[in-house]
């Protein structure tokens, strides 16, 4: 398959000025600082309730459930069903299974079992948003400026989820119900955004509808076939499983030292600040980078950093080294996903997407579970050890790897920036 001819930067406008990608953009910024809002405010929210840090990892594992379970078949669905609908549906869904958890709180009628059926709604709609999104995208943004996109949404992922938490935890301490109304407000904003697309975000193609499972299977057979991101989702779900059991484990060992939950809040802004200052500078740094570089170079850092959370209990420290971990993230979403979608053919966009979130995001509902028992049976110093160790074999692996160690770097088009392949892989 023949990509479309690279042209040159002279030619196209900033994406500032792509009034459809802005309308996405801007309605996403709402949307996740909605859901960073409540995501702090849910654990929150169970530990008042049960007071059982084993809840919280049972409602956080519901959450990510989706992640496992729905994204092979998902991502078919969205290369067949309509990218536009997709979206908003997606939106208006989580809006509503939202909107159950102020009316239960307000009758007294919490419960652990709808925490985890409105935490599995939500990641539900949040495997679909995020494939149709990510599928649309190059519908909207020209090849040349897909890695700045990329590091937009990057960005706003981060910078939402630097306000978020602390905006969450105050929110939480004036009522229990105000985050979530927060959130159910946002996602009506995210709806009007959507509203703006008026572009065609589907692929025309003449070959034969797959069977759902042929096509879930398309998808994985694809990824397995590029050691090169074979290896780099392998690794991601490695990380992915240390750093989400990460989260709730930092939680309770900021409570356990006293930490009100405005300070809880607090300290995630802290962390998630970096991912910001990570996120601004990946849209530059990503062209100075190889896909080796980036790989060997992030491993290596969260190796040396995660053991630091082991040696302080004060939140503000927890959350400066977080932020530290954070800060390498973006850069390794910028160009892992960008070499992706530059070799990717349009049309199993979502069917690869789609097997490589399983193989990467598959891993969350297990963390979840995995660090409520590890805090029930180690405590929050135990677990961070044991996530320690986790990291260095992760990145040991790493290095190991041939098909890390021969990564070639993104080609480049005329202004510096990774473009797409003459011709695409199969």
């Amino acid at each position: 398959m023949t990509a479309a001819p690279v042209q040159e930067a002279t030619e196209q406008p900033s994406l500032w000025r792509n009034r459809e990608f802005l309308a996405l953009w801007s309605g996403q910024v709402v949307s996740t600082l909605g859901a960073q809002t409540s995501g702090t405010a849910m654990p929150l929210l169970v530990l008042a309730t049960t007071g059982s840090p084993s809840d919280a990892g049972i409602v956080g594992a519901a959450g990510t459930l989706p992640y496992l379970v729905a994204h092979l078949p998902a991502g078919p669905l969205v290369d067949r069903w309509n990218r536009r609908s997709i979206l908003l549906v997606s939106e208006i869904c989580g809006a509503l299974a939202l909107c159950t958890v102020p009316i239960a709180i307000w009758l007294d009628r919490v419960t652990v079992a709808h925490l985890a059926t409105v935490a599995f709604v939500q990641g539900l709609c949040f495997v679909f948003f995020g494939l149709a999104e990510r599928a649309a995208l190059p519908k909207i943004v020209p090849t040349t400026q897909l890695p700045t996109a990329m590091a937009h949404n990057e960005a706003r992922s981060r910078g939402a989820a630097l306000a978020g938490p602390p905006l969450g935890g105050m929110l939480f301490g004036i009522d229990r119900a105000v985050p979530f109304l927060a959130d159910a407000v946002s996602y009506a904003l995210a709806c009007i955004g959507l509203l703006f697309i008026r572009s065609d975000l589907q692929i025309r193609t003449t070959t034969a509808s797959e069977s759902l499972w042929r096509a879930a299977i398309t998808g994985l057979r694809w990824v397995w076939r590029h050691p090169l991101i074979r290896a780099a989702i392998l690794l991601i779900a490695a990380s992915n499983l240390v750093f989400q059991a990460l989260v709730l484990i930092l939680v309770v060992l900021a409570r356990h030292h006293g930490a009100t939950a405005g300070t809880v809040g607090t300290m995630l802004g802290i962390y998630s600040g970096g991912g910001l200052a990570g996120a601004l500078a990946a849209s530059r740094l990503h062209r100075h980078f190889t896909p080796k570089t980036v790989i060997l170079g992030v491993n290596w850092v969260w190796a040396a950093l995660l053991p630091l959370f082991a040696f302080t209990s004060n939140p503000l420290l927890i959350g400066t080294i977080g932020a530290a971990c954070a800060f390498v993230g973006p850069l390794w979403n910028v160009v892992i996903i960008s070499y992706a979608s530059l070799l990717v053919p349009d049309e199993l966009l979502g069917r690869v997407t789609s097997a490589a979130m399983t193989l990467s995001w598959g891993v969350l509902p297990v963390a979840s579970l995995g660090a409520g028992f590890l805090l029930t049976s180690l405590g929050p110093v135990g677990a961070v050890c044991v996530l320690a160790v986790v990291m260095l074999a992760t990145a040991v692996t790493a290095t190991a790897s041939p098909a890390v160690r021969n990564a070639p770097p993104l080609p480049l088009s005329a202004d510096g920036t990774p473009a797409a392949h003459e011709e695409r892989a199969p």
